[in-house]
């Protein structure tokens, strides 16, 4: 079995940061967020961009495909999400 899980993760199938995000799919859920308008005027600013590459509490938070998925179709979400930006600008 640990043959098999070192084997899935030297294969590149599988991507792990050091803090254990999985990367690819956190870049995955960021292109599909891209696509909405709302998410493209955050993205491009200077300092929440900086936020979605490298804060670990924003990334573990695009890491679930629930929550970008909600975040696509409700405004709620979204405006949660912006709060959390928000928080961790502050820090």
């Amino acid at each position: 079995m640990i043959d098999f899980i070192s084997d899935l993760l030297s294969s590149g199938l599988i991507e792990f940061t050091k803090d254990g995000l999985d990367t690819r799919k956190i870049d995955s859920n960021i292109k599909l967020l891209r696509k909405q308008e709302w998410f493209k005027k955050i993205y491009e600013n200077n300092q929440y961009y900086s936020l979605l590459i490298g804060n670990r509490e924003v990334r573990a938070y695009l890491e679930s495909n629930f929550r970008v998925k909600r975040m696509i179709r409700n405004e709620k979400a979204q405006a949660k999400f912006l709060l959390l930006l928000n928080k961790e600008l502050k820090k």
